[in-house]
């Protein structure tokens, strides 16, 4: 259990996440990033300078990737050191815990986590192959390939799913339900002239020599509709998941100051303690992934010495909606109350950044309920999974 390590409130941004192929296929998601955050501290009246160390957390490489974090705190005008951290969807979980680890052992009293990936256009990489017939090269696309096949079980993610469902005994029938539940609460978020959204999403601007776009709002979401979903066929034979019920490729970026709890007080927008409590990591049965993130949450709840009922907000990476029914089912949790204002399966998934977008959100859903424990979990590549638990207030 963590003692010293606290997220100011305010201190985080999330921009618009972007359908890949969109708006930000040709940026280069480092430098965007850094930019980005660059941008924000100084929206905020931050001195970047406080910062100590940059922890980078992305999965698909950029041109420039071998120099990483410190390629971008040099965008952001800072000459200090920093790492990368890849975890597949759990990179922010992992890049939150390791910055919040090195603030609690004293290590440091400031990190910056800066989380992002671009999905569009990945690249394609060109393997040697000396032993290959006439030398012929092996070639890898970093994310289709990679979705579409796990090398330690030959399957692709869509199978862990079905497998997920088909043991848990999902239906068709809830898979469009609770789909169509997670459209509901992400329209929650849009209310108001996205009230919500805009207490920590901040704007993309894309600059050219003639132009500035600014990119305000998630690009790419499709509207949703009961009869929509229930149009829609299976992807797999014999499968629950439809295109509606599962979540689509996306780019964006985020930021987290890491800091000690006297510094948080001084950062904060509002005095509203946020404390990093406890983390949780798990490894499921070869090929049933959505089932990985119930044993990370149950860690992480036994470490935090606090049970389901104490959660005053739950945020699951469901890149299938069977995500969702499994830990549901497993943790005795009422899906009405997982993925309130949004979720990946809605806005998308970048991967790098999608899971501290979560967290965000709940941070935001429980300083609207007066303060409590805030869960933001995930499963990632290789049946694995990670959870998070922070205090408000």
């Amino acid at each position: 259990m963590f003692k010293n390590a606290y997220i100011p409130y305010g201190g985080y941004f999330s921009t618009p996440f972007c359908k890949w192929q969109g708006s930000l296929q040709n940026e280069n998601s480092i430098k965007l990033a850094a930019d980005t955050s660059k941008r924000f501290f100084e929206a905020k009246g931050f001195d970047s300078q406080m910062i100590e160390f940059l922890y980078l957390g992305h999965t698909v490489i950029q041109p420039g990737s071998f120099f990483g974090a410190s390629w971008a705190a040099n965008e952001m005008g800072l000459s200090i050191p920093g790492m990368a951290v890849s975890h597949a969807c759990a990179t922010s979980t992992n890049t939150i815990y390791t910055a919040a680890m090195a603030v609690e052992t004293g290590n440091l009293s400031t990190a910056y986590c800066m989380m992002f990936d671009k999905i569009s256009n990945a690249p394609h990489i060109v393997w040697p192959n000396p032993q290959g017939p006439g030398g012929e090269v092996l070639s890898e696309n970093v994310n289709m390939d990679n979705i579409n096949r796990d090398p330690s079980t030959g399957f692709g993610m869509l199978t862990t799913a079905e497998n997920v469902a088909k043991e848990g005994g999902f239906t068709r029938e809830e898979a469009d339900e609770v789909t169509l539940m997670r459209y509901e609460q992400y329209a929650d978020a849009l209310a108001n002239d996205r009230a919500f959204q805009k207490k920590y999403m901040f704007p993309i601007e894309l600059k050219s020599r003639k132009s500035t776009l600014v990119i305000s709002e998630d690009e790419g979401v499709t509207a949703t509709t009961r009869e929509g979903l229930e149009r829609l066929r299976p992807v797999a034979e014999g499968g629950i998941h439809t295109f509606g019920s599962q979540t689509h490729p996306a780019d964006g970026n985020t930021g987290m100051i890491i800091t000690t709890k006297q510094k948080a007080t001084e950062l904060s927008t509002e005095k509203i303690p946020v404390q990093v409590i406890s983390y949780g990591f798990n490894r499921t049965k070869k090929a049933f992934m959505p089932a990985a993130p119930a044993g990370a949450v149950q860690m992480a709840l036994d470490n935090a010495g606090i049970g389901v009922n104490d959660l005053v907000a739950i945020k699951n990476h469901s890149p299938f909606i069977a995500n969702d029914l499994h830990l549901g089912k497993a943790l005795g949790i009422e899906q009405s109350r997982i993925n309130n204002y949004g979720t990946s399966l809605v806005f998308g998934h970048p991967q790098g950044p999608t899971i501290a977008r979560l967290l965000m959100e709940g941070i935001e859903e429980a300083v609207i309920k007066g303060g409590g424990y805030v869960l933001a979990c995930g499963c990632a590549a290789g049946d694995s999974a990670a959870a998070i638990i922070v205090k408000v207030g």
